[in-house]
Parts: C-alpha cells; structure tokens; sequence
C-alpha cells in the first residue's frame, strides 16, 4: 500500500511543480506589494473559507516555525519564515509544496504496530481512506491545509475531487484570480480542461476579483450550479454573461454590489448557436441584484426574457426601476415567490397593481421606503396575493389603517409584517390586524407614533405564537409590555422604555 500512495503521489508532484513554475516569475513581480502589517496579510489569508482544500499553502501562509509538522516537509520547499507574507506570495506558492516523503508515513505505520503491542492506543494511521475522508469533509479550511502538510498519504486524500463540491474565497488582499487559475488547473488533471465537481464558488467581498477570474471559471467549471460575488465592484458584464452561457445548471447567483453589472444575458456567440425551437433560456432561480445602481428598466427587460425560471429576486436599493421595469417582470416571470424592491423609490401604487398579477404565488414582498406607496397599492397585493406570508411596508407613509384592514381580510396566513415608521397607522388597525392574523410571528411597529398599550394588548390576547415585536420609539407604556411579555412567552420584546427589563 505504501508503494501504491508513493507512486500515485509522484506523479502529481510533477504537476504540482510545473504549476508552481509559472506562477513564480509573477510572485517575484508582487512581492514587493505585499502588505507592511503582518496582521493584515495573516488574517486575509485565514479567511479564506471552502469545503475542501486548495492546498497547504494557498490559504495559509507557511509558518514552519509555528507547525509541529514541519520537519516532515521536505527541504525543497521555498518557505518563507518572514510575518509579512503576501497573499499574493502564499498563492503562488501553491503546489510548490511537493508531497512529503512516503517514510514518513512508512515509518509511523512501523512506530504504530511497534506501540499497538506495547499496549499503546491505535493510531489514526490504521484507519482506512473513506473514514479519513468523512474526517476532512468535516474539517475547516485551515486545519485541513495543515493535514494536507503531514504525509503523502493525506496530501492526496486531502485533493480528492469529493472534497472540492464547493470553493470559498474571502480577503480583500487575496489575488483571486490568480487563486481560481491554479485551483482549477489542479483540479483539471483527472479530467482535463475541464472540472466536473465543482458546483459551488463563493468569492463574495474579493475586491480584486476581475472579469479574467470568472473567465477562468467559466472556461473550466460547466457544472457550477451557485455562484457569489457579492461587492466585486471589479466585475462586469461581459464576465457575468461568459458565465451564464457556458455554465448551464447555474441556478444561484448573487452579484449584490457590483456596479458595473446591469443585466444578466447570454453572450452572442451563445445566443446565435441555440436553435429558435430551443430559445435563450437561463436557468437562474434565484437573482441577487442589491446595489447594482445602473440597473435600468430595460435590463430588468432583458433579465426577465432570459431567466424566465426566476424564483427569488432581490432589486434593493436599484433606484431607477420604475412600474415599467415591473411590467416586464411579471409577464415573462410569472413564479416569482419572492421580491424586493425595497427603497426603489419611482415604484408607487401601479408598480404594486403588475405585482398583484403574480396572485397566490407570492409569498415574500418587500417595499420598504418606497414612498409612493399608499392604500390602493396595498389593497391590490391584498386582494390577489392572499398567500402572501411577509411583508415589509417601513417607511410608507401613505399606508393607513385601511391598508392594515385589507391585509387583515385578505392575507390571514400573513406571518411576518413590518410596518415601522408608518405614522398613520394607529391602534384601530392594528386591533383589526390581531384579530385576523393569528399565525403573526414577527411585528415590527418601530417609530409607529400613533400605537399606544391598547394595540399593544389586543395583538398579545391573540397572536400567541409572536416570536418578535419590534416596538422601538413608540409610546408603549410599562404595563402593556408586561402584557405582552406574559401571554407571548417565547416572544423577544425590542423596545426603548429603560424600566422595561
């Protein structure tokens, strides 16, 4: 067995080696950008969190000195001992390290049987490979790395393809494409150009992430089902299409805060091969579009006619949609469960009529500060979307009590409810609300001036099950929190009154 492991190892310390070579030479060029504060660049590189290990050095810098292991590594390997590694310098050290020789674990399966019959306990070297493997699963990427450093033996279980369903990259130093590069080439050598096991990537908060990253991934990733790169501010178009047209299943994708992107469609290349029988269809459930500024009306056009599959959309904050953008959205989207538009502020009363088209599918709806937003909006969700379960109206200062009464009728199965900083809405509302929603878990009636104990009372004599009430800034006096507080026992109480405790 020793023989086998040393033979297989061999063999990938050869490609481990040639991959190290062409990282190098730009590992020279950059290492003199490295980051004066040795914290920074430690803590960069321990962030770094994924399912499986990329390599011993490429999320921890090599500290030799500190790793009661490292007298295993063989000589060769161009460790640096100096605190003020790079990440730049830890990922072109990636598959530098070669295999650890086989004696190693050769001469600890000796010492092992040697004290299993002086009566010692057995060691983990007895154990067989699928229990070794059902132990790295479980294990964070840090700790990982360092096993992959003891033996060959464990350097080639910790590269085993079923480790390496899922890749997370964290750091704002980190030099992430050049991290997706050597990873993918790596895991390319069973199946060449190509990674069948990858299916998820998490690179959320890499600032340094370009288009070039997800090029890469794109090119060698066609099974990738969920991708994130939330506030990769570097990202573009161009790469998001790349992405959506070479990886067919992806079903996630979260681009939260990259303001270069404002649509999501097939790259022309793509479009012009599929047959008109086949369509331009994108399989993408679920659509994370947070923060992305210059999403306009005729993207949202764009994206709808595409991923006509979408499920979960998430607008926040995209200021220049408008009830035109909403349009589209609802005729070629018409199973969207959840949606938000919260602080869309051109989204009033019509946008909310195109929503209610969407009926007893929707269960998620958030306009929060939407300020066009009145009563007859309200009434419109209410009257077709009845299985509506959440819904966030914070800062709607059109909404009244008739808005609440609509809700009360319509929605009963309504579950969570935010109505925060709604000044005209007032105990008679909120009694109606009570009396009709029973199943209410979560209530947040923050900045509600016109809300006093009374409400309070009526909501706690009928909503048992209330988890969250959210009565901040509020005139809530001392004995109808205490109300509250005893006919909702499981309930967490947010308030500003000092003498409540």
């Amino acid at each position: 067995m020793g023989a086998n492991n040393g033979k297989q190892s061999g063999s990938e310390g050869k490609g481990s080696s040639s991959i190290s070579s062409d990282l190098s030479s730009s590992t020279d060029q950059t290492s003199s950008k490295a980051p004066k504060n040795a914290a920074t660049s430690e803590d960069s590189d321990l962030s770094m969190r994924t399912l499986s290990t990329p390599s011993p050095a490429l999320i921890l810098p090599p500290r030799p000195h500190l790793h009661p292991l490292s007298p295993l590594l063989p000589p060769s390997a161009p460790f640096n001992s100096s605190s003020s590694t790079s990440s730049s310098e830890t990922v072109a050290m990636v598959h530098a390290v070669a295999p650890p020789p086989l004696f190693c674990a050769t001469h600890s399966r000796r010492r092992a049987t040697r004290d299993h019959h002086q009566g010692a306990s057995v060691p983990m070297d007895l154990l067989p490979d699928h229990i070794f493997l059902d132990i790295f699963a479980r294990l964070p990427t840090n700790q990982l790395c360092r096993c992959a450093r003891v033996c060959r033996r464990w350097y080639n279980l910790a590269w085993d393809p079923r480790l390496w369903r899922s890749i997370r990259l964290t750091g704002d130093v980190l030099h992430v494409d050049r991290a997706l590069r050597v990873l993918t080439r790596r895991l390319c050598q069973d199946t060449p150009n190509v990674c069948l096991m990858l299916e998820t990537l998490v690179a959320s908060g890499c600032r340094r992430l370009t288009d070039r990253g997800l090029h890469t991934v794109a090119q060698c990733c066609p099974e990738l089902r969920c991708l994130e790169v939330a506030g990769c501010y570097n990202v573009s178009n161009d790469a998001v299409f790349e992405v959506v047209s070479h990886c067919p299943n992806l079903e996630h994708l979260d681009v939260s805060g990259c303001s270069k992107v404002t649509c999501i469609s097939l790259t022309r290349e793509v479009s012009l091969k599929l047959s008109p029988m086949h369509g331009q269809q994108i399989s993408i459930r679920y659509l994370d579009m947070t923060d992305c500024l210059a999403l306009e009306d005729e993207g949202l056009h764009t994206i709808a006619a595409h991923c006509t599959q979408l499920t979960h959309l998430y607008l926040r904050r995209c200021m220049r949609l408008t009830d035109e953008g909403l349009r589209y959205l609802v005729i070629y989207c018409p199973a969207v469960r959840e949606l938000s538009v919260s602080d869309c502020r051109y989204v009033s009363d019509f946008g909310l009529r195109e929503i209610a088209k969407l009926e007893g599918r929707l269960r998620y709806l958030s306009v929060a500060h939407c300020g066009r937003i009145t009563d007859v909006g309200v009434r419109y969700v209410a009257k077709y979307c009845s299985r509506l379960r959440y819904l966030n109206a914070r800062g709607c200062e059109g909404l009244t009590d008739h808005g609440l009464e609509y809700l009360a009728k319509s929605c009963p199965k309504l579950k969570s409810l935010d109505i925060g900083k709604c000044p005209l809405v007032s105990d008679a509302g909120l009694e109606l609300l009570a009396l009709n929603c029973f199943n209410l878990k979560r209530l947040s009636l923050k900045s509600c001036e016109s809300i006093t104990g009374r409400g309070l009372q009526v909501v706690a004599a009928n909503c048992f099950d209330l988890q969250l009430l959210n009565v901040q800034d509020c005139d809530a006096p001392l004995e109808a929190l205490h109300f509250v507080k005893r006919h909702c026992k499981r309930c967490v109480i947010e308030h500003t009154n000092p003498a409540f405790f």
